[in-house]
């Protein structure tokens, strides 16, 4: 297996290609990618759900980089597609997924707005792991999970060029072998390619985001 074709691996499983239907929410879960914005309003412009929640403060990548809210950021960037602000909600404290998930869910009992089903949206790479930290930590609530309609190629840019996400991707991949035994996420069944491939990025110095 050569390097390129293990970033592949990795790519590709956390992709989980949920068939979306539609539900009463479209969550967008922060990040430094506005893109994740871009198709939370497409979502919303086709019918898919009547509200949406933005969340996310400042994380660990977009504190040097923003200078306001990935929700606020975010939510801009919906209404600048179309989206409007009245059906947007703001969660703009969270700085990590489980905190989107225990914020989110506080804001909208706050409101008196109860859910069951809801599609997630986030970065190709952490579709999974978003999956896995939702079902755990809300496990009542019926997620479906979805990401901007990228390949691997096309995700890759000045902001998120390939070195830097194959990096993440690997990291990625490490929290989903052992945050289950941590109790954030449940598990999540990892195939021996997948291993291999990771195991193969790890020697070859692709650990810039491995739990320190």
């Amino acid at each position: 297996m050569t390097l390129d074709e293990a970033a592949r691996q990795i790519w590709d499983y956390h992709l989980m290609n949920h068939e979306l239907e539609p539900c009463e929410l479209i969550w967008a879960l922060g990040s430094l990618d506005l893109r994740v914005a871009d198709r939370v309003a497409e979502l919303w412009h086709a019918g898919m759900a009547p509200l949406i929640v933005m969340s996310g403060g400042l994380g660990n990548f977009t504190a040097e980089i923003f200078e306001r809210p990935e929700a606020d950021l975010f939510a801009e960037r919906a209404m600048e597609l179309g989206v409007p602000e009245e059906v947007i909600l703001i969660e703009n404290r969270s700085t990590n997924t489980g905190e989107n998930v225990r914020f989110t869910r506080a804001l909208l009992e706050g409101r008196g707005i109860e859910i069951s089903r809801v599609i997630a949206v986030q970065k190709p790479n952490m579709e999974r792991r978003t999956f896995a930290a939702i079902s755990k930590q809300w496990p009542q609530l019926h997620v479906e999970v979805t990401s901007p309609k990228l390949t691997l190629e096309e995700y890759c840019n000045e902001v998120v060029p390939k070195e830097m996400l194959i990096h993440i991707m690997v990291g990625d991949l490490e929290r989903i072998m052992r945050y289950p035994a941590m109790g954030f996420m449940t598990e999540q069944e990892i195939p021996d390619r997948v291993r291999e491939a990771f195991h193969l990025l790890v020697d070859a110095g692709y650990t810039g985001h491995l739990i320190e």
